[in-house]
This record gives structure tokens, C-alpha cells and sequence, in this order.
């Protein structure tokens, strides 16, 4: 998830806003009820979204960790992919196991690059007879582009700019779907399903971007505002922004694109080795396949970490990481403080020499060291659903 198209950017947490309208500033159909809710409205990825509501990031993001949130997702990037050799086709592009993805499930990889960089990082689902996927915002257009010129010969890429998606985030998530479909409880993490909610046809995948349990709910965009509206009206679920995503997604250890990835980051690096099983490390295929396997053999120079600075002071993106010699061993990629932890929070890469959890280190803050520790992520558990 990234921003692009600003002229004068204020950074919130670890993705960049712009304070001034932009002249082709997109809305999602979900614009007017943020409004009716007290939105703080800035433009995001070429939308106008709500960072925050009346309540506040700090009580969104807490609310979000004891009962349910509702998000507007719908800047992200919706298409199906139809043939017969999708799955193949698109397994050219990505290092993830798609021709194994049984119908009904969903799975996370990355568009990888010939230098094993990530371009972006996605999600495709098996419906039985195409795939759905979902992609970051700031970058779907040139996603889209990519999957078109590299495999529009071998799938037919639909690309989905009437659909909305809400996110339906926290431990009580299911509760509330629950009272809309019956089914929706019952499934399992990283699954998914065609539903109706209250008469309303809708695509549910139980997944998120929060840690916690959830599910993301894509909708025609006609549909949207009044079943998000119905969701809030039940007593557990209040509406969360941009700002409460991106605190709650940190203390996941969840990758924000264009920080803790980017063209210059392979999965390996990113701790992200986990989505190439056995058969695609095997046979290779796709793009910086040779880079990215050497690196699983032999390892790589620097790993990303998660990083716990001593104090209260936070330390953002870009914050250089430094041994206790004073020699530069790494950089801050995301950062901020962390609600549910009650103290400032951090991912970064280090030399691999220095990842080991427990290494202390330096933050360079405003020219002054501050002690830090290397740490395991995620700095709190993942509540996913797994019945």
C-alpha cells in the first residue's frame, strides 16, 4: 500500500498523504457516508479516504484489537483472470504455488522482477472457474498493465472498477458477518465464498490486514454504502481509517509496499520465504527465479526484522540502524507507536550478522543514538481464524 500524486506530503505513521486536493482525485462509493461520519478526507493512492474518524487512530486501532472495524478498502485493485491457464499463466509472474490453490482458497505472493526485486505483493483466490485478485492501490495500474503485456495472450484479464471492498476487521468480526449469513463463521482462514448479506450478492474472503481475525468483502459499488451502513449499525462494529490500518498492520509485522517492499527487496530478504513451497523452488519459472533460490540455498546480506527502540520516542522510515561501534548495519522502514504495545514500534533491515533476535543496536533520532533491540515478529499474535 503506497501513495502517489502529492504536492506538499505530511507522513502519518509510514504511508504519505498529501494535505491538498489533487484535480483528478478519485472516490470510492463509500465517499459520502465517511462524510456523514466525520471522515478526515486526504488524499491516498489518487483517492480521497478517511485516515481517521471523530473517535480517534488510538481508539480505532484499540477497538479494532477487542471488537470488530469496518474499512474501506475499495482503492485497492479488483480484477478476475479467465482461462484455462490462468493459474500457469500467472504462475510466470509470481513465485507462489498458484496451480496448487484448491478452489475456495485464497493465497498471498508477489509480482517479482529479473533482479528478484518485489513489484508488488497480492492476493489470488480460486473461484473454480478463474481467479480473483486483489492488488495494492498505488500500484495497480501498472500491475494490471504488467499482467496484460506478460500474459494477455495466455488469460483474459476482467478488471473490476465497479466493485467495492470493505474490510470487516477484529475478534468479532464473525459475530457480526454472522448476523448477515449464517455460513460466514464457519470458514476458515484464507478461504472464500460467494454470500448474500441482507439480499446483497457479495464475495467474501476470510482474510485482513490487521492481525486479527477478518474478512474483506467485495461488493458492487451501488451495493456498498448500504451494507457498510448495516454493518455499523450492529453494537460491536465502528468505522476505522487509513491511520488506525497502517498501526494495526505494523504490529502485525505486516509489509506495507513501497517501505518494507520494493523492486529492490527480494522475498528472501523480506522474510517472505514462506510463499514459495517445495515444487516452485523446485522448478523455478518466474521472474529472478535464479536470484531468489540461491539466496534460499545460501542465504542473503540483510533480513528485515522487527525492532523494539527503548523509550518513547519513535523511530520513522529511514532512520538509519547502527552497531554499537557506530558503524551504519541497517534502516528503519516502518515505524511508529504501537497502541496494543503501549510503546514505539519498528521493521527495518540489518546485516544479516546482526538479526539474531535479542542484538541491540542503535537508532540514529535526530542525530542522538537511542538504544534498540532486534526482536521476533509479529510484536503481537496473529488471531487468525483456524477452526
Amino acid at each position: 500500500m503506497t501513495g502517489y500524486g502529492w504536492r506538499r506530503t505530511v507522513v502519518f505513521g509510514e504511508f504519505k498523504v498529501n494535505d491538498q486536493p489533487h484535480p483528478d482525485i478519485k472516490q470510492t462509493p463509500l465517499h459520502a457516508l465517511h462524510l456523514k461520519l466525520g471522515g478526515k478526507m486526504v488524499p491516498f493512492a489518487g483517492y480521497e479516504m478517511p485516515v481517521q474518524y471523530p473517535a480517534g487512530i488510538m481508539e480505532e486501532h484499540l477497538h479494532t484489537r477487542e471488537a470488530a472495524s469496518v474499512f474501506d478498502v475499495s482503492h485497492m485493485g479488483q480484477a478476475f483472470l479467465h482461462g484455462e491457464d490462468a493459474a500457469s499463466a500467472l504462475e510466470t509472474l509470481v513465485p507462489g504455488d498458484i496451480q496448487g490453490l484448491a478452489p475456495g482458497r485464497t493465497r498471498y505472493t508477489v509480482f517479482t522482477n529479473e533482479d528478484g526485486g518485489i513489484l508488488d505483493d497480492l492476493m489470488v483466490t480460486n473461484m473454480g472457474s478463474h481467479l480473483f485478485l486483489v492488488v495494492n492501490a498505488a500500484c495497480k495500474d501498472a500491475d494490471f498493465t504488467h499482467l496484460e503485456s506478460h500474459i494477455g495472450d495466455r488469460a483474459k484479464l476482467d478488471i473490476l472498477d465497479d466493485r467495492a471492498l470493505i474490510a470487516l476487521q477484529g475478534p468479532k468480526a464473525a459475530i457480526v458477518l454472522g448476523r448477515f449469513n449464517a455460513d460466514a463463521p464457519t470458514m476458515p482462514f484464507m478461504s472464500c465464498g460467494e454470500m448474500d448479506l441482507n439480499s446483497t450478492s457479495a464475495f467474501v474472503t476470510r482474510s485482513g490486514y490487521t492481525g486479527e481475525d477478518g474478512f474483506e468483502i467485495s461488493v458492487a459499488g451501488k451495493d456498498a454504502a448500504e451494507l457498510a451502513r448495516q454493518f455499523l449499525d450492529e453494537p460491536d462494529a465502528e468505522p476505522a481509517g487509513l491511520g488506525a490500518r497502517d498501526t494495526l498492520r505494523l504490529e502485525a509485522g505486516l509489509c506495507l509496499y513501497g517501505s518494507d517492499l520494493s523492486q529492490t527487496t527480494t522475498p528472501v530478504e523480506a522474510d517472505l520465504a514462506w510463499i514459495i513451497n517445495k515444487r516452485r523452488r523446485t522448478e523455478g519459472g518466474f521472474p529472478g527465479a535464479d536470484i531468489i533460490l540461491a539466496q534460499l540455498k545460501s542465504g542473503t546480506d540483510r533480513r528485515r526484522v522487527g525492532i523494539r527502540p527503548d523509550g518513547k520516542a519513535p523511530a520513522r522510515a529511514h532512520t538509519i540502524i547502527e552497531n554499537s561501534e557506530g558503524n551504519a548495519v541497517g534502516e528503519v522502514t516502518s515505524g511508529g507507536y504501537g497502541p496494543t504495545i503501549g510503546g514505539p514500534i519498528a521493521m527495518g533491515y540489518v546485516k544479516s550478522a546482526f538479526s539474531k533476535p535479542g542484538t541491540v543496536v542503535n537508532l540514529m533520532v535526530r542525530g542522538k543514538a537511542m538504544l534498540a533491540q532486534v526482536v521476533q515478529l509479529p510484536f503481537v499474535e496473529q488471531r487468525y481464524y483456524k477452526p
